[in-house]
């Protein structure tokens, strides 16, 4: 069969999917917490050659997938999205400018030829730029999550939520504007290394009403007050015991969440699409909802935004086959 191998690789985890180069469907799937950011802090302790170092970190992936399908996939090109053409990553590529056709047709691509060490074609795809922002991996999710051809966007905005958030204007089919919210690294900095992380306690999803309640009064509050005083309440809410750790968690991700969803541009839009992945499939819909912003908004089943990745490479894949 004619495959293709599908990288998503972020900042915080690596994803690699096989892909039926004919249909698009997925084979088989691979995924570590050996993001960009380890794997450069690893790199700059030895001598290794930068792009030999980050192949054997995703030859690991490819191995793994070859055992668990009994395959070999020696020679099945590889196509790498998100930070892989960043600063940090296997090279540094430049950024596409805006307005940023959805066809992908403008994306800046780079070529690596297969080596005796890895012997894989690779096609790194790069990001986008606006005067005062960046985006890497969003640009092609956004790619795999709509088809130009069936219909015309415009007006409406597409938010990918995560360590930083995108919210992602388009206009006539082309992204017109993107604007990038701290939401995620925010969350890790004040739970994890601020004051408030004595205050709160790690909990991987809501599950109780407590938390659920927890949240939207985080969401509420962080709509309508100052952030850095908003903050603060998680500190009380200890201390004055109103909730318990694990519902001041997720207070505090509604505080952060409900910041983000003040933009003005959420509001006068015709459309929001809400492309949350399964991490956060529980937590976005119901900020929208506390705010009363459920009619204007289209989301989508986590795995489908999960797999979109794999979808926008399959295009492509043949694009680059023509």
């Amino acid at each position: 069969m004619n495959y293709f191998l599908s990288c998503d690789w972020g900042t915080s985890a690596l994803r690699l999917m096989l892909v039926d180069a004919v249909s698009g469907e997925i084979i088989a799937r691979e995924s570590s917490d050996q993001g960009i950011a380890d794997t450069f802090a690893q790199w700059k302790t030895t001598e290794s050659p930068r792009e030999a170092f980050y192949l054997d970190v995703l030859r690991l992936q490819i191995i793994a997938i070859e055992k668990k399908l009994n395959l070999n996939l020696d020679g099945v090109p590889v196509i790498a999205s998100g930070m892989a053409s960043s600063s940090i990553g296997i090279m540094e590529l430049p950024y596409s400018e805006l307005p940023f056709d959805l066809s992908g047709s403008n994306l800046t691509m780079h070529h690596l030829p297969a080596t005796a060490g890895f012997n894989h074609k690779k096609n790194l795809v790069s990001g986008v730029k606006s005067a005062d922002d960046v985006m890497r991996g969003e640009e092609t999710q956004l790619i795999g999550c709509i088809d130009p051809m069936q219909t015309v966007i415009n007006d409406e905005i597409f938010i990918f939520p995560g360590t930083h958030s995108k919210h992602i204007r388009i206009n006539n089919n082309k992204v017109t504007g993107f604007k990038t919210f701290m939401t995620g690294d925010f969350f890790e900095l004040l739970s994890q290394k601020s004051i408030l992380s004595t205050s709160v306690e790690k909990t991987a999803e809501m599950e109780s009403p407590g938390q659920l309640s927890s949240f939207k009064a985080g969401v509420e509050e962080g709509a309508t007050n100052g952030l850095l005083s908003a903050a603060f309440k998680v500190r009380t809410n200890n201390l004055f015991s109103k909730y318990s750790k694990a519902e001041n968690f997720t207070f505090l991700s509604g505080l952060l969440i409900g910041a983000e969803l003040t933009d003005p541009a959420i509001r006068t839009a015709k459309k929001i699409h809400l492309l949350c992945g399964s991490k956060l499939a529980q937590y976005y819909p119901t900020a929208f909802e506390c705010l009363g912003l459920s009619q204007q908004l289209k989301t989508y089943p986590a795995q489908w935004v999960d797999d979109a990745v794999a979808r926008a490479h399959f295009k492509i894949y043949h694009q680059k086959q023509k």
